[in-house]
């Protein structure tokens, strides 16, 4: 009897992307991104059909299953075009730059990406998804080939000059004109439109679809914190978005985490993607919002994400994977939702009843074939109740850890677990627990270890033993963020070493010395054509906003007046820029009001484990203070601070007894040692 024959594969099996791999047993001939693809369209004269998308998209997967997995599509275009595919998380610097093609073009953006490129890797034409065929008016790809195919031998010369137009407008996004905001104004006017914005009935900005949006979140509370103009709006807005999330579906009420997005105004529908970036974020603002009020939902709530990510995000050696799918089973959301027969084979009548009528399980169902997404619809007060519903969500996590998971994207992304070590260095000092700080620097360790080219810079991704893909600025500004965090965290000098290390390497690399600011991608041959600075704090955070914090951050503490001043000429960059809107870069606009007041740093001379140097580290910690950094000088580390950060090693302990420097621009007040003279030198 013949064995069955081994399943079709094309070049993109030889890759590491999962997304990749997904596509690998296509009938259509891809390439993966690079000269090999860029020769073959360039020997064939063939225009290039690139295909950009990611492993948990829920379209990517639809466009697969309709249009890639068909021969006659295939055919199609192998015959016209040379195909390249594209993991967008591997290659933020192509998506973005033929995203904003798109863009330009006035097609839009989203995912999958659909690009069409001449030989020189000119967008001419695009879209999101397509179906095979024309339907409910989207155009289908097989009406569609043909006539692209088509234009290109009839109408080459308008193509060419539509791509290099293109290019062209591209080029130009990385040099603003106007006149630069001062921060004060960028800041108000920031405020202001979210005001405008905000959804004063289900919390948020906006409509539907709903994302978390967390760079407003962060301006918003470091803006009350500051005491700005409208500051108790400012909080009052942040503290029922947060609220918002935490209550209604976006937010895994067994599992803990967030998923990506909401389709509906009040939070209630997700689209069930869970991305380590908002994790990340999110917990950084529930972490926040406990520090700006003291209530222990919001600490609560940063601590499910962090068991989240501890379950089912971190890989045995302690990074962090990148993402969970949407869809288990065919379907979205199938590992999510639930029925009132569901909760009662696991919980018991009783129980299952009890449950449902707190977190809105009814037999109608709140989304598809009758089922439930989980949200809360009101809060347990007694502690029998609250005991209740904690073990009944105890035994129906264990119970849905037995159905069909959604696909794991186990991929390492140097960012992304960049953003998750510094919310865990953040949750130890908030939560006071310490194991958080161990398992960011275990990460850390990883990333820096595994993740380093031979000139010490960093790599994009690690995967299944390979290391790949030149790192981008968000990888060196999250990382060189994450260290300093760390440092704060634990006070062991290794971590500012390292941030410093690294942005070293992010000047080196994509610092912009004709207009300022940074470029998103290096420079050389893994380089896109044109390297554009993205002004944008969306879902992820802009490369530059965490850059220009960074410079400014450890310029500051290290007394390196060079990145102290790159710092300032970013923050002018971009006040050029945001000259319009400044909300579409939050973070960066609250890190111009921190530079705009001389930095403030906290050095308490003192052994860590002594009872009153944890005292004072307490005073400090007590409250959400985002524009002071804290130094804790033993002897121990004098040595070594004394190379980093120099106006630091010089502050003694007084009496023998932990003392505390409040320091302006260098420059330190008279030494207290009670938690309370600290409070009333930080103003509390």
């Amino acid at each position: 009897m013949r064995s069955p024959a081994p399943p079709r594969t094309n070049r993109l099996a030889r890759e590491k992307s999962p997304y990749l791999l997904q596509h690998a047993h296509n009938p259509v001939d891809w390439y993966p991104w690079g000269e090999e693809a860029f020769a073959r369209a360039r020997a064939l004269d063939k225009p290039i059909f690139l295909s950009i998308g990611y492993s948990t998209c829920h379209w990517c997967h639809v466009m697969e299953r309709e249009s890639f997995e068909s021969q006659e599509v295939a055919e199609a275009l192998n015959a016209d075009f040379v195909a390249i595919k594209v993991d967008r998380e591997e290659r933020p610097d192509v998506d973005r730059l033929y995203m904003t093609a798109m863009q330009a073009l006035g097609q839009g953006g989203g995912w999958p990406l659909n690009v069409f490129l001449t030989p020189k890797l000119e967008p001419f034409w695009g879209g999101t998804y397509f179906p095979p065929t024309t339907t409910h008016g989207r155009p289908g790809l097989l009406e569609l080939l043909p006539r692209l195919a088509e234009a290109w031998r009839g109408q080459r010369e308008q193509i060419e000059g539509t791509g290099e137009q293109v290019m062209t407008l591209l080029n130009s996004l990385a040099t603003p004109s106007g006149e630069p905001r001062p921060a004060a104004e960028l800041g108000d006017a920031c405020a202001a439109h979210l005001e405008r914005e905000f959804d004063e009935q289900f919390g948020g900005f906006g409509s539907a679809p709903r994302f978390p949006s967390t760079g407003n979140l962060h301006f918003l509370l470091r803006r009350w914190s500051r005491g700005a103009g409208n500051a108790e709006t400012a909080r009052r807005m942040a503290l029922a978005q947060l609220d918002a999330m935490r209550v209604n579906g976006l937010h895994d009420h067994l599992g803990g985490g967030f998923h990506r997005y909401a389709t509906d105004r009040a939070w209630r529908i997700p689209h069930f993607e869970k991305m380590l970036y908002d994790q990340a974020l999110l917990a950084e603002c529930y972490l926040d919002a406990y520090r700006a009020t003291g209530e222990a939902r919001w600490a609560e709530t940063a601590r499910g994400v962090f068991r989240y990510v501890a379950r089912d995000l971190t890989s045995p050696e302690g990074a962090f994977w990148s993402a969970e799918d949407a869809d288990s089973e065919g379907e979205e959301g199938r590992f999510y939702a639930w029925t009132p027969a569901q909760l009662a084979q696991v919980l018991g009548e009783e129980d299952a009843t009890l449950f449902a009528r707190h977190h809105g399980v009814t037999e109608r169902g709140n989304f598809e074939h009758g089922t439930t997404v989980l949200h809360l619809t009101r809060e347990p007060a007694d502690p029998e109740t609250i005991a209740h519903l904690a073990a009944a969500r105890d035994r129906l996590l264990a119970a849905r850890e037995r159905r069909v998971r959604p696909h794991r994207d186990d991929k390492v992304i140097t960012a992304w677990n960049a953003l998750m070590i510094a919310a865990l260095a953040q949750g130890a000092r908030a939560l006071r627990e310490p194991e958080y700080a161990s398992r960011g620097g275990r990460a850390a360790e990883f990333v820096w270890t595994h993740l380093r080219a031979a000139d010490g810079s960093l790599l994009r991704r690690w995967r299944d033993g390979e290391s790949a893909g030149a790192g981008q600025l968000d990888d060196h500004a999250y990382f060189a963020h994450a260290c300093l965090e760390l440092f704060v965290a634990t006070q062991e000098p290794l971590w500012l070493e390292r941030a410093a290390r690294v942005t070293e390497l992010l000047v080196e690399r994509f610092w912009d010395d004709a207009d300022g600011g940074c470029f998103d991608s290096p420079v050389g041959p893994e380089g896109v054509a044109v390297r554009l600075k993205d002004g944008y704090d969306g879902a992820e955070l802009a490369g530059n906003s965490l850059a220009a914090e960074v410079l400014w951050r450890l310029g500051t503490l290290l007394e390196r007046n060079e990145w102290r001043e790159r710092a300032a000429r970013s923050f002018e960059f971009h006040a050029k820029r945001l000259a319009g809107a400044p909300w579409s870069m939050p973070r960066m606009v609250s890190a111009m009001e921190r530079a705009a007041s001389p930095p403030r740093h906290v050095v308490i001379a003192g052994e860590p484990n002594a009872a009153d140097t944890r005292a004072l580290i307490a005073a400090f910690e007590s409250r959400l203070r985002p524009d002071d950094d804290l130094v804790v000088v033993r002897e121990g580390t004098r040595a070594a601070l004394a190379n980093l950060a120099p106006f630091t090693a010089t502050l003694p302990m007084r009496a023998r007894r932990a003392t505390a420097y409040a320091c302006l621009d260098h420059l330190c007040h008279s030494p207290v040692h009670e938690p309370h003279e600290l409070a009333l030198l930080l103003n509390d």
